[in-house]
C-alpha cells in the first residue's frame, strides 16, 4: 500500500500481476491527490473571456498590464481567440471589447499594438457574427453575446472620430448572431433593475449587467470572497477597490490573479468538484483514493438536501451532487442519494430545476450514484431501482445512429461517451446494454487516428484517455480492441494532458487540470491491467 501524503492514500484494487507500469500509474495518482488535497481552491486553464472582463471591469485590480499582454499574447493570425468555430465568438466578443476598453482609457499602453490586434479582432468578429451555424450551448451565452455586442458598438461609436484609429471603424456596427435576440438580456435587467433578488444561476455571469452588479440585490461574496465563483462576476460586484464592504472580495481577486499570473479562471474555487472527480475517475479505473478526514470534510461541507454545487455562490447542481456521492461511495463512506430526486423530471433528471435542455453527462453520473445504492436493494419497484430503469432507457436513447454521445458540458463526444458507457457498463448484462456498449465501441474503433490518438479537432490525450476507457468498459476483446487499446496507451504515455486543449464548456471552454490528469492516469492503469491479463503473445 502506498504511504499516505497529505492525508490520502492510494492503493490499486485490481486482482491483476501489477506491473511496474501499473505501480507507476498508482504511484502518479497518489501524488496527483496529494497536490489535489495542498491546492484547495483547484486548479483550471486561464480563461480569455473571463480574463478580458476583469480587464475591462477592473484596470485597477493587480496585474493589469499583464492581463492585456495576455490577450495580445494569444490572438490567433486570423484576429480571434479560442478554439475553432462558434466556440471562438465568445472569447472573441469579450477580448476584443477589452482591447476597446483599454483604447478609451485615459493612458493606454501599447496604442499600436492594441489598435492592430482590435482591428484584428473586428474582422475575425464579422466572420464569426455572420457564421449560420447553431453556436455551441455554453452557459449565459444568450446574455453574454448581446451584452457584449452593445458594448463594442458604444465603443466604436466613440471611437469613431478618433485618428488613432482605423477609418474602417468609422459607422460600423456589429450585429448579434441570427436567431439571437435581446430579449433574456432585457428581462434580467429589467428583474435586477427593479430591485428584485438576483437567481443563483446568474451570479455566476453577473458580469453581464456591469452598471447594476454593484447594487444587484441579495448577492454578496461568498467564502473566500468570490461571487458566484467567478472572478468577472465578482469584480463586477465589487467596481471599485474602495468598496467599504469588499475587501474580502479584493483579497480574493488579488490571490487569484498571483495564482495564476495575471489572467484569470472562468471559475474558482472549484474544490467539491475537482475533488469529487478526481476521486471518482480513479475509483472507476480500480485505483483506490483513501477517506481521509480532509477530503471526506471537503466533499461532505455543503452536501445538503438539495444537493451540493461545483464551488460557492453557484447553485447545487445534479451533476456535481452525483458524482461527489458516487466518490463517497467508492471510499467507503456512502450517503443517501435522495438529495438527487429533487432534480428528477419526467424526462431523467436535470442538471439543475429549470434547466433548458438535456444533459447525457448529468445523468450518467446520477446513473453511477445511484447504481451504487440500487444494487443492495433486491426489489425492482424500490426507488433507486425504478430510477436506474429509467436513467438507461434515457441515455440509450439518447446515443446516436453512430454509437457516440454528445453533451451540453463538454466539447467532445468521447467524453460523453465514456460517462455514458461507463455509466451503462456498470448496471449489469442485458440484451439492449450490452448493443449500446458495443455500438459505442464500433464507433471508437472508427475514429481512431493513424498516431493512435482520438479527437474532435485534432488527436488529443485527453480524449485519447476516454478513447479507451470506452473500448474496456465496453467489455469486447477482439484482436481490433486490443491493438485500438494498445495504440492509444503507446499515445497516453507521451504526456500527462496537462497541457491539452480546453474542451470542457464554462462561459468559454477550459480545461480542469486535474481531472484531466486524474482520466489519463485512469486510462493507463486500466489498459496496463488490459495487457497483463492476456495470455501471452496477444
Amino acid at each position: 500500500m502506498a504511504r499516505p501524503i497529505s492525508g490520502a492514500a492510494v492503493t490499486t484494487t485490481d486482482h491483476a500481476r501489477p506491473t511496474g507500469l501499473t505501480l507507476s500509474a498508482v504511484g502518479l495518482a497518489h501524488d496527483l491527490v496529494a497536490e489535489m488535497m495542498r491546492d484547495p481552491p483547484g486548479r483550471t486553464s486561464p480563461s480569455i473571456y473571463e480574463t478580458a472582463r476583469v480587464v475591462s471591469l477592473a484596470p485597477w485590480l493587480v496585474g493589469h498590464a499583464d492581463r492585456v499582454r495576455y490577450l495580445l499574447d494569444t490572438q490567433r493570425t486570423d484576429g480571434c481567440w479560442g478554439p475553432p468555430g462558434g466556440y471562438a465568438l465568445v472569447p472573441t466578443l469579450s477580448a476584443a471589447e477589452a482591447l476597446l476598453t483599454v483604447l478609451r482609457s485615459p493612458s493606454p499602453v501599447n496604442t499600436p499594438d492594441l489598435v492592430r490586434a482590435a482591428d484584428r479582432a473586428l474582422h475575425g468578429l464579422t466572420v464569426l457574427l455572420d457564421d449560420p451555424a447553431p453556436l455551441p450551448d455554453t452557459p449565459a451565452v444568450d446574455l453574454i453575446v448581446p451584452a457584449l455586442v452593445d458594448s463594442l458598438n458604444q465603443h466604436l461609436d466613440h471611437l469613431a472620430g478618433s485618428p488613432a484609429v482605423p477609418s474602417g471603424w468609422l459607422g460600423r456596427r456589429l450585429r448579434p448572431p441570427r436567431g439571437m435576440t435581446r430579449e433574456r438580456l432585457d428581462a434580467v435587467r429589467r428583474l435586477v433593475a427593479a430591485g428584485a433578488p438576483v437567481p443563483d444561476k446568474l451570479w455566476h455571469a453577473l458580469e453581464v449587467l456591469p452598471d447594476l452588479a454593484r447594487s444587484a440585490s441579495g448577492v454578496a461574496p461568498l467564502f473566500p470572497g468570490t461571487v458566484g465563483a467567478s472572478p468577472a462576476a465578482t469584480a463586477a460586484w465589487l467596481g471599485t477597490p474602495h468598496r467599504p464592504d469588499g475587501r474580502q472580495a479584493l483579497a480574493h481577486l488579488e490571490e487569484t490573479v498571483r495564482r495564476y499570473g495575471g489572467p484569470v479562471p472562468c471559475a474558482t474555487p472549484i474544490t467539491v468538484f475537482e475533488r469529487a472527480w478526481v476521486t471518482a475517475t480513479l475509483a472507476k479505473a480500480g485505483i483506490h483514493v483513501a477517506a481521509s478526514p480532509g477530503l471526506v470534510e471537503s466533499l461532505t461541507a455543503t452536501l445538503g438536501p438539495a444537493g451540493t454545487p461545483t464551488g460557492p455562490g453557484l447553485p447545487a447542481d445534479a451533476d456535481t451532487t452525483a458524482v461527489t456521492l458516487f466518490a463517497l461511495s467508492k471510499i467507503g463512506i456512502p450517503v443517501s442519494p435522495d438529495c438527487l430526486f429533487h432534480f428528477e423530471t419526467g424526462d431523467g433528471f436535470c442538471t439543475w430545476p429549470g434547466e433548458d435542455g438535456f444533459s447525457v453527462t448529468t445523468n450518467a453520473h446520477v446513473l453511477d450514484a445511484l447504481g451504487q445504492h440500487a444494487a443492495v436493494h433486491h426489489k425492482p419497484e424500490h426507488r433507486y431501482r425504478v430510477a436506474v430503469d429509467r436513467l438507461v432507457t434515457a441515455l440509450q436513447e439518447r446515443q446516436e445512429a453512430d454509437g457516440s454521445w454528445s453533451d451540453r458540458w463538454h466539447a467532445s463526444r468521447f467524453y460523453a461517451t465514456a460517462c455514458c458507457v461507463t455509466a451503462l457498463a456498470e448496471v449489469g448484462p442485458s440484451p439492449l446494454v450490452s448493443a449500446s456498449l458495443a455500438a459505442a465501441a464500433d464507433w471508437v474503433l472508427a475514429t481512431q487516428r493513424t498516431d493512435g490518438s482520438w479527437g474532435n479537432w485534432d488527436g488529443t490525450t485527453e480524449e485519447t484517455a476516454y478513447a479507451v476507457q470506452i473500448l474496456i468498459a465496453s467489455g469486447r476483446r477482439s484482436p481490433a480492441v486490443i491493438d485500438a487499446v494498445r495504440r492509444g496507451h503507446a499515445h497516453l504515455r507521451q504526456d500527462d494532458g496537462r497541457d491539452g486543449p480546453a474542451l470542457w464548456h464554462d462561459k468559454d471552454l477550459y480545461q480542469p487540470v486535474r481531472i484531466v490528469s486524474a482520466a489519463v492516469l485512469a486510462a493507463q492503469h486500466q489498459a496496463h491491467a488490459l495487457m497483463d491479463a492476456l495470455p501471452e503473445g496477444a
